[in-house]
């Protein structure tokens, strides 16, 4: 793994030195634009819009627009004169059940290793939490970015998860179209939980792939075979006007056991059952 960041966890008067990995990878296919008519891909130029000529990045600054089309600037030497030798550290300011976190806030994870000398700090954080059940909150700083993030426990390593500020989660009230009040069918509600009880399992990751991605791959590998590709169109669904008949579909489908018992069969007579063994084994 590429180490993206080195610093140290800090928690009280204690530092414990680490390395930082991306915990995850994007496996989304890559795709370049391409010009029609000769095959060729297309560049992307950075190009001023007021003097339309290229621009090389030793004359590109950063700036803020604080009104429509003014900008103030910044070089390169001031935006790095804000970042200080915290940003090097991971400070755990609180520790806290995760629970209490709502998955809105999570961005992006990060595993953890020890780096130097630290691994005795390390293993002591590690277990300390583990024992805890609780998980840290921190700040730190990552290319010039400050973010919260949660230290936790998973297996033997110590995963870091950046987190938005409060200020960065949109409130619910802005969500146009919410019912005022949530008012549902009882017997639809029964058998929408019925649904999801049927449909509750344990979670293993394993089982789910991205089919797209794998639809997307073997069309990719036909066509460089050279073979015609024709892509049936997908039969457009229609709105599912009666939710009875889509709840009791469903249940169906995932064999739910029928809430009233089956009426049961109606008993053989023995005389006659005894008769037909017999005429059967002569």
């Amino acid at each position: 793994m590429h180490t993206v960041w080195k610093g140290a966890i800090s928690f009280g008067l204690v530092h414990v030195p680490v390395k930082m990995f991306s915990a995850t990878e994007d496996k989304d296919i890559s795709m370049r634009m391409i010009h029609k008519v000769c095959g060729g891909p297309i560049a992307y130029v950075r190009q001023c819009k007021n003097c339309e000529v290229d621009v090389d990045w030793d004359d590109i600054a950063k700036g803020y627009e604080y009104e429509k089309g003014r900008f103030v600037l910044f070089d390169k030497e001031e935006l790095d004169s804000l970042t200080t030798d915290a940003t090097k550290t991971i400070q755990i300011v609180d520790f806290v059940d995760l629970k209490e976190i709502d998955p809105i806030y999570f961005q992006k994870t990060y595993y953890l290793s020890p780096d130097q000398a630290g691994g005795n700090a390390y293993n002591l954080l590690l277990e300390a939490m583990r024992n805890s059940g609780r998980i840290g909150i921190a700040k730190i700083s990552i290319r010039s970015k400050s973010s919260l993030a949660a230290i936790r426990v998973i297996d033997n390593c110590l995963a870091m998860e950046t987190i938005f500020y409060p200020d960065e989660i949109r409130p619910i009230v802005q969500v146009p179209g919410l019912p005022e009040a949530v008012n549902v069918n009882e017997k639809e509600l029964t058998m929408a939980q019925m649904l999801i009880e049927q449909l509750s399992t344990p979670f293993e990751p394993g089982k789910y792939t991205d089919d797209y991605r794998t639809r997307l791959m073997d069309l990719i590998g036909k066509k460089i075979a050279g073979e015609e590709i024709h892509v049936a169109p997908e039969q457009q669904r229609t709105n599912v006007v009666d939710l009875m008949a889509a709840l009791q579909a469903s249940l169906e489908a995932v064999k739910v056991t029928p809430t009233e018992p089956a009426p049961a069969p109606t008993p053989s007579k023995p005389k006659a059952r005894a008769k037909k063994v017999k005429e059967t084994v002569s």
